[in-house]
């Protein structure tokens, strides 16, 4: 199915259905590997918050949810600058940190973020992101450890991902098409 948002073509990437399965998926892993643990989900917004939402949702044991805003994304692409919008909310020293993506592309964003966390001495970092695009990345991160699904180097939106601060309330995920294929 194709949509259009603000001029832009879109197709269908991934559909809810086998987005809720994957989440379930981490939830279980999670739950496990938290087990007798209270960690600490530290969502990014903005894109982070529909993925949060499920993913608390198949979490059993006690954890705790904060936020950071930060934003370097002008449209489509990364403006390489990151500004911090809002910083976190609660001390995170001595705790087990899972920090929950929306999308990992270069993972400067992710970089910034992990450098904002480690200044506060938790006793674990790790990083749960709905998407990771392999190809786009500039460094390899060891805290990466729960994905959802690994995608090419497109744009995509919905699911909580905007374009222009608009799709992020689509249900499913959609990948711009390119000009080549309309």
């Amino acid at each position: 199915m194709r949509i259009e948002i603000d001029e832009k073509v879109f197709d269908v990437m991934l559909e809810y259905e086998q987005i809720k399965k994957r989440i379930r998926l981490i939830g279980i892993q999670l739950n496990v590997d938290f087990e007798n643990r209270i960690p600490v989900f530290v969502g990014v917004l903005n894109g982070s918050f529909i993925f949060l939402a499920d993913l608390i949702k198949e979490i059993d044991i006690s954890s705790e949810v904060t936020f950071v805003k930060v934003s370097s994304y002008d449209g489509e692409k990364s403006t390489g600058k990151i500004k911090k919008e809002i910083g976190l909310q609660m001390s995170l020293k001595d705790r087990d940190v899972v920090i929950v993506e929306d999308i990992v592309d270069s993972g400067e964003t992710l970089r910034y973020i992990l450098d904002m966390i480690r200044a506060e001495e938790p006793a674990s970092i790790n990083v749960c992101t709905l998407l990771l695009k392999p190809k786009s990345l500039k460094t390899n991160f060891e805290e990466i450890c729960y994905v959802g699904f690994e995608i090419p180097n497109e744009f995509v939106v919905g699911y909580g991902l905007d374009y222009n601060g608009l799709g992020r309330n689509l249900k499913d995920i959609y990948r711009a098409v390119p000009k080549s294929e309309l």
